[in-house]
């Protein structure tokens, strides 16, 4: 089985992939199309040389890799995809070939964290109009995706992991739940500037409170942002 987890920056994101990485069955990969990103866009972000030094570029390459020989001689492959990272010229034909999922967070949430990192936020860096063109695109090949969200899996992470399961067809292994602290081997080198704080956790933190206010200059972005989050919303899985 190979899994692709759709979401956005400043998700759940990294914790689904240690959660998965916990497994024994499963191999993991740590956004696997940021080099090729960060260098067709041009955009500075943090450690921009170091990330496009350690990947490929060659999204032919990148595309083989995902699809070829799981790493370990692992049977899963579970594959941690940012939807920002597909641009327009990007191959997306491989997606067919692999179960998708998407991963929610409400876009208050992903913008309030994302801009004490990254200044000088659009529309285009947080995924959310990306991650409804995938959903889109994957429902016209005739395929179903799976949608959870983020807030739930925190709030009752081994009812949603199992859940989540079911849905894969995948059977439920309570390592899932749990991993050690430091980080995993299948990190981007880019750990350093964004995994501090679950390098530090060993499962996923507690229930999220209320929504957090977005500074004034975000309040547009915001509501660019919201009509995205709630159509695929509607369709998560729910206990």
């Amino acid at each position: 089985m190979r899994i692709a987890m759709w979401s956005g920056p400043r998700n759940l994101s990294t914790a689904m992939m240690y959660s998965f990485g916990a497994r024994d069955d499963f191999a993991v990969v740590d956004e696997p199309f940021y080099a090729t990103y960060l260098e067709k866009t041009g955009l500075d972000h943090p450690m921009r040389d170091e990330v496009i030094a350690s990947q490929k570029t060659d999204v032919v390459a990148v595309v083989d890799d995902l699809l070829g020989p799981i790493s370990e001689g692992k049977p899963h492959f579970y594959q941690k995809h940012m939807c920002q990272h597909m641009l327009p010229d990007i191959p997306r034909d491989w997606i067919s070939a692999v179960k998708n999922v998407f991963l929610l967070r409400h876009p208050a949430r992903v913008i309030a964290s994302f801009s004490k990192k990254y200044a000088d936020l659009t529309l285009a860096d947080i995924g959310f109009t990306q991650q409804s063109e995938l959903f889109d695109q994957i429902v016209a090949d005739g395929k179903r995706p799976i949608v959870i969200d983020s807030f739930d899996i925190r709030q009752n992470p081994e009812g949603m992991l199992r859940a989540l399961c079911d849905a894969l067809g995948l059977d439920w292994d309570p390592a899932m739940l749990s991993w050690p602290t430091g980080g995993h081997p299948a990190d981007g080198v880019w750990a350093k500037v964004w995994y501090d704080a679950v390098h530090s956790s060993t499962g996923f933190a507690g229930a999220e409170g209320p929504l957090p206010a977005v500074q004034a200059e975000h309040e547009v972005l915001l509501e660019q942002a919201i009509p995205h989050h709630e159509r695929l919303e509607r369709l998560k899985i729910r206990l």
